[in-house]
């Protein structure tokens, strides 16, 4: 069983930068695959980065370039540092883990949640 907890949210103004961090329980972190997903009101949840246990990135197309997501094995913690946040990307914001490399994610935070004002 995996435990996540996100941090980092708040309100920041357009342009600005947020870092958001995913503590997980557990010995086996670095075994997993992570993600974090965003959900903004009225919207379908969507994957804006992951990041596998080798340490492969990708990212959705909307924050490629602007987010960096990163993990540190040694504190069992993954971050997602967004610069130049815009108001679109305001939304709930949480991580997920897996154990796999393929099939749907196990473990989910409870969301913390990102606001940008223009």
């Amino acid at each position: 069983q995996v435990q996540l907890v996100e941090s980092g949210g708040g309100l920041v103004q357009a342009g600005g930068s947020l870092r958001l961090s995913c503590a997980a329980s557990g010995r086996t972190f670095s075994t997993y695959a992570m993600a974090w997903f965003r959900q903004a009101p009225g919207k379908q949840r969507e994957l804006v980065a992951a990041i596998t246990s080798g340490g492969s990135t990708n990212y959705a197309d909307s924050v490629k370039g602007r987010f960096t997501i990163s993990r540190d094995n040694a504190r069992n913690t993954m971050y997602l540092q967004m610069n130049n946040l815009q108001p679109d990307d305001t939304a709930v914001y949480s991580c997920a883990a897996k154990s796999r490399l393929v099939g749907p994610y196990d473990y989910w935070g409870q969301g913390t949640q990102v606001t940008v004002s223009s």
